[in-house]
Order: structure tokens, then C-alpha cells, then sequence
């Protein structure tokens, strides 16, 4: 188990540059078991939710080869359609590859996944869509068991615009008969992404970032190489970390398009910031003024892996703030932790109380999940005085090479092995 032994009070200067984005990679790694072809994914992020992505898809039979930064899938020789309980323990997204699996061998089985203790995400509406296309479905033993004589278009109607169960209904109707249609689809960044991705091996997929996707059939699928967008997720982090410590930083390679509602409250906090192209440069000279409010909502809504993050700044901005989770019941876990940095909040339900205090003062802390995890290394780096950030391989889930980045910037961040 490795930490972070962080001393605090720097300013933040320099460039950073972001990675492809875990949240689109993920599910494109999962799209190569459809193609028979290699498949070469480019900048692939060194995170361990990837890595452990990449261990599923060989025990499936695919062989995988980094080559530099790259990562090439062939899945010709796939023969396996049990997804291993061990490992899908450790990865929520691996019941992504459900659709895949599915469409290429017309049965699956995987133990439930796993992931960030965050609060209830059943997989119920990727079941209800996949049985809508044709797919029977049982559960037993904590397994979950799909089987079908074939796969048939469908119109699906999600209750709620679920990510995952949209990208996971994509992926099995690409080679289903007929067309399927999405309705109430999930909007985000990576689901237009993976739409392009599916596009450029030969599916017929549109409408991606829009509330209705529509999918045709198609008998095959060849290979190529494709570059992810951005992480959204990994450029709020580092922006929040520099409103948080002070400095300039930009964030290269950023969308700014898919964080503008981060770039809104930043903004209202006080943060000078300024886009041009792909490059995010936020400044910040002085003790920010608290945003009065904030709520997650589904894309293009502020996002809920950002806020963790963005409570922290809270914290030690003067004023006070009321923070709202619509999307997780328990995505406050990291709120104690905080608690022993100074922060003074409270929680009620779904809303946080944030009364600004001038600092945050170092302590020991642990780290539960990967967004509440990053929000904690962000608090110590503008913390007075010595920090530790224990259990951080909650970090490693989603931010590749992050204490050297860090340090890059001026953070005094040192990794040790506890």
C-alpha cells in the first residue's frame, strides 16, 4: 500500500499535459473484442483501472502489446466469454464488455463489478437494455448470466441517462440485426467519443451527444488506430489544484467545451483563465470568493467526478457555500477526512454545508475513492505544513503519473511504500 507525503504551501506554476481520457478509453478498449482485427489504441493513460482493463481482455483471449504509449488489441483468437470475478471486483467498467462479449459470442458471464464505494450503482438498465435487443438474462451465485440466439435492433427507452448503460446498449447493437434506437441517452464527452471510435472500425452509429442515439447493424468490423479524446476529469483536477495552491498553470491538450461549466464557477470564485485551442491557463493571485452553490447533473451538467474537488476549494474560500450530489449517495465519504485538514462542513442528505476557513492545516488522512482521494492530495498541497495521503492506489484508478506531474508544477509530493 503506497502514499503520499505531501508538505504544503507552494504555489503551482507550469505546464501539464493531460491525459487521454480513462472514461472514454475504458469502453473503446472494450469495443476491440468486436473487430477481429488489431485494433491500436493511442496515449493510452498508465492508470491501474486500464491495466486491469487490459488483464480482462487477455484472459477473454485477446493478445495485447504496449508498444511505447500505445496499446494494440487483437482479438481474433477470442474464446473466452467469462469476465473473471477477481478482476471484475476491481473494475466498475468492466461491465462494458457485457455488449461486447454478447454481441461476439452470443453468451457472458461476470460477477458483478466492482470499482469506487461511492453509493448504489445497480446495473439494472444495462440489463433491461440488453434483454430489449434480445438477450435473456439471468443471475445467480453473484454472477450475472446473458445468453441469445441472436441479437435484433430495438427502440430502448433508458429511465434515467445512465453512462454506462448507453455506451454498454452501443456496444451490443453494433452488430445486432436491424436498428436500435436510444432514447433519453446519456450526453457526455466519451460517449460521442466512443461513437467515433465505433464509426472508424466500420459501425454505423449517430446522434452521439444528443438525447436520442441510433444504431444500425453491421456483420463486421475491421481494425486501425485511434487517439481518445482528453480526460475532462484529470484537466478539472489540475485547474482546481491550481485555484486551490495559487500560481498559473495550463493545462495542454484540454477541452475546454467539456468543462465549461467548471470553467464557470472558477471563474465566479475569482480564477483569471484563458483558452485558446487546446490549452487551458488559469491564474489565481489571491484568496478566491466561495461559488454560493453548486449541484452534479448528467452532462453537460457540472460533472460528479469533479466534486470532491471542487468542495475542497470551497473550503478555503471566503464565504460559504452549499454543495449538492444528485448522482451518488455517498459520494461524501471523503468529508471527515477533510474535516481533520480544518474544513468545516456538514452534511445533510445529499447537500454539503462549506463554511470557507483560511486554510487547510496537514494531517493524515485516507483515501476511500478515486475522486474523493484526488480531492485530499489537492487540500494537502495547499495545506500548512505535512500531510499524508494513505491507501492512494484509489488514486492510481484514474490519474496516471500524478505525483510526478505535480512536482513538475512545484508540489513537494513524494511517493512512499508503506
Amino acid at each position: 500500500m503506497d502514499k503520499y507525503v505531501i508538505n504544503g504551501g507552494n504555489k503551482l506554476y507550469g505546464n501539464v499535459k493531460i491525459q487521454t481520457a480513462k472514461n472514454s478509453v475504458l469502453p473503446i478498449l472494450a469495443a476491440t473484442v468486436l473487430t477481429d482485427s488489431s485494433v491500436k489504441i493511442l496515449d493510452i493513460p498508465q492508470i491501474s483501472d486500464v491495466k486491469n482493463m487490459v488483464r480482462i481482455l487477455s484472459r477473454l483471449g485477446c493478445k495485447t502489446q504496449y508498444c511505447d504509449s500505445h496499446l494494440i488489441v487483437d482479438a481474433s483468437n477470442s474464446n473466452n466469454y467469462e469476465i473473471p470475478s477477481e478482476l471484475a471486483h476491481e473494475l466498475r467498467s468492466s461491465v462494458f464488455l457485457l455488449g461486447s462479449v454478447i454481441s461476439r459470442f452470443h453468451k457472458a458471464k461476470i460477477a458483478y463489478p466492482g470499482g469506487c464505494d461511492i453509493g448504489l450503482r445497480p446495473v439494472d438498465l444495462h440489463l433491461s437494455g440488453l434483454k430489449r435487443l434480445g438477450v435473456t438474462v439471468t443471475e445467480e451465485n453473484g454472477y450475472i448470466l446473458c445468453s441469445c440466439e441472436k441479437l435484433t435492433g430495438n427502440e430502448i427507452m433508458l429511465d434515467c441517462p445512465s453512462v454506462g448503460a448507453t455506451e454498454n446498449i452501443m456496444l451490443a447493437a453494433v452488430k445486432a440485426e436491424g436498428t436500435t434506437v436510444i432514447k433519453n441517452a446519456a450526453r457526455e464527452p466519451e460517449i460521442e467519443d466512443l461513437q467515433k471510435f465505433l464509426n472508424y472500425i466500420g459501425a454505423k452509429v449517430k446522434g452521439a451527444g444528443s438525447g436520442t442515439i441510433i444504431v444500425e447493424g453491421v456483420k463486421k468490423l475491421h481494425g486501425g488506430e485511434y487517439l481518445p479524446i482528453t480526460d475532462r476529469i484529470e484537466a478539472g483536477t489540475f485547474l482546481i489544484a491550481a485555484a486551490m495552491c495559487g500560481g498559473e498553470i495550463c493545462a495542454e491538450g484540454a477541452l475546454a467545451e467539456n468543462i465549461s461549466s467548471l470553467i464557470h464557477k472558477l471563474r465566479e470564485n475569482g480564477c483569471k483563465i484563458h483558452i485558446k485551442n487546446d490549452k487551458i491557463i488559469l491564474r489565481r493571485e489571491r484568496r478566491l470568493t466561495a461559488v454560493k452553490s453548486f449541484e452534479t447533473q448528467p452532462y453537460p451538467g457540472f460533472p460528479t467526478d469533479l466534486q470532491a474537488q471542487m468542495t475542497a476549494l470551497c473550503c478555503i474560500c471566503q464565504g460559504q457555500s452549499i454543495v449538492t450530489e444528485n448522482l451518488f449517495e455517498t459520494r461524501y465519504k471523503y468529508v471527515p477526512q477533510l474535516r481533520k485538514m480544518g474544513a468545516d462542513i456538514t452534511v445533510i442528505d445529499r447537500n454539503a454545508f462549506v463554511r470557507g476557513v483560511e486554510k487547510f492545516n496537514g494531517a493524515t488522512v485516507v483515501a476511500q475513492d478515486l475522486r474523493g482521494g484526488a480531492a485530499l492530495v489537492l487540500a494537502a498541497l495547499a495545506a500548512q505544513g505535512k500531510s499524508e495521503v494513505l491507501d492512494i492506489s484509489h488514486v492510481d484508478r484514474g490519474y496516471g503519473d500524478f505525483e510526478y506531474k505535480l512536482r513538475n508544477l512545484g508540489g513537494d509530493v513524494i511517493r512512499k511504500t508503506v
